[in-house]
């Protein structure tokens, strides 16, 4: 062999040894496991930093909680409890903190106080049609959609002028099952838009598909009965958006033509004749919510307010009160809230509901054609 040949020979046995960081060229199973190794240590440090900011993560979570429950604001203190049962998943937290009489205490205490008073529909003047501005002023929009914030939240405000447009769909039927999403139940009638409706089954088995209470359609009931008093919000033949306790005789007594039922905790009134209601105390804290209102004037208002995320805590039924008087309504109420809070507008939903999964599936839903 000449020399170069030996030098090359000597340069190929150094890149090799250095390759194999110094192990014996004659055995390859050494080279394989010290690259596994630092691959297993590699993996070992990122889910050790995961594990360890996890850590850190749930114990903030924790320390912020005990500051809500054992701070001196009783009103954050209850504010805590009420948001967390409202939420069925994480309900059981508060328990963490509170024995169940104490709970049921602070439940009580801001527990909504319910009505008789029943909507008179002669305050209200609606109209049909396309709506018209002033001469010096371009053509009014029939549907709006606003921006709506707060201290605590965000969402979305949909005014409708023309409330003939607006009315209840379901899901094809009512069972022990799931139901559709708004955006759905809007293909399914070729509606452009809509929000959550009422309330449905939701206990140790949850069937999104069956609703509580009176739902009627067209005039029809399609679901409850003649003689059961039920928590009202719908409208009648005339159009005019009418909130109260009462059965379905009497509903069909005053014309009604489309309604829906959920119960005074989850969905209180808020306005009647003109009258805001009692939602005073933190009612069911701070959530997503879903309310539906009436101007004078006719138009219908549809709000979705977002909760339970980082630039949206949610709102009280109070902030619900606040916006509804805000835009003119004379009477409104809250739908079902939560994870059903959607509001559906021309191909998409535009609030962001809070679910990983997207908006939860619904009975029943206020639309509009």
């Amino acid at each position: 062999m000449t020399q170069k040949g030996r030098n090359n020979r000597e340069e190929i046995e150094l890149i090799r040894i250095d390759d194999t960081e110094m192990l014996d060229p004659n055995d390859d199973g050494k080279e394989r496991k010290v690259t596994a190794k630092k691959v297993f240590n590699a993996a070992g440090k990122v889910l050790i930093t995961l594990l360890v900011t996890l850590v850190i993560l749930c114990g903030g979570i924790y320390a912020l909680m005990c500051v809500l429950v054992y701070g001196p604001s009783k009103t954050a203190q209850e504010q805590f409890v009420m948001s967390l049962r409202e939420t069925s998943a994480i309900g059981f937290i508060a328990n963490w903190f509170f024995t169940e009489d104490e709970v049921m205490a602070i439940i009580e205490k801001n527990s909504i106080k319910d009505t008789d008073v029943i909507t008179n529909t002669s305050l209200v003047t609606t109209v049909s049609g396309t709506v018209q501005a002033d001469e010096n002023q371009e053509e009014v929009k029939d549907i709006e959609v606003i921006d709506i914030k707060g201290t605590t939240y965000r969402g979305k405000l949909m005014i409708v002028k023309d409330p003939s447009r607006v009315f209840v769909g379901t899901v094809p039927s009512f069972f022990n099952g799931d139901g559709r999403v708004v955006a759905k139940i809007a293909a399914q009638y070729e509606a452009i838009a809509g929000i959550n409706g009422g309330e449905f089954v939701d206990g140790e088995l949850t069937y999104t598909a069956m609703p509580v209470g009176l739902v009627m359609t067209d005039g029809n009931i399609v679901n409850g009965d003649r003689t059961t008093r039920c928590h009202v919000t719908g409208f009648t033949k005339d159009n005019v958006l009418v909130v109260g306790n009462m059965n379905g005789q009497q509903a069909i007594d005053m014309g009604m033509r489309d309604c829906v039922s959920i119960s005074s905790s989850i969905g209180p009134f808020l306005i009647i004749n003109g009258e805001a209601q009692d939602v005073s105390g933190v009612g069911g804290g701070l959530n997503p919510r879903t309310a539906i209102g009436q101007r004078a004037d006719g138009a219908v208002l549809l709000l979705a307010v977002d909760g339970r995320q980082a630039n949206s805590l949610g709102a009280s039924f109070a902030d619900l009160l606040y916006i509804m008087q805000q835009y003119g309504a004379v009477n409104a109420s809250t739908m079902d809230g939560g994870t059903s809070t959607q509001m559906y507008y021309d191909g998409e939903v535009i609030n962001t509901p809070y679910s990983p999964t997207g908006p939860r599936q619904c009975p029943t839903a206020f639309l509009v054609k």
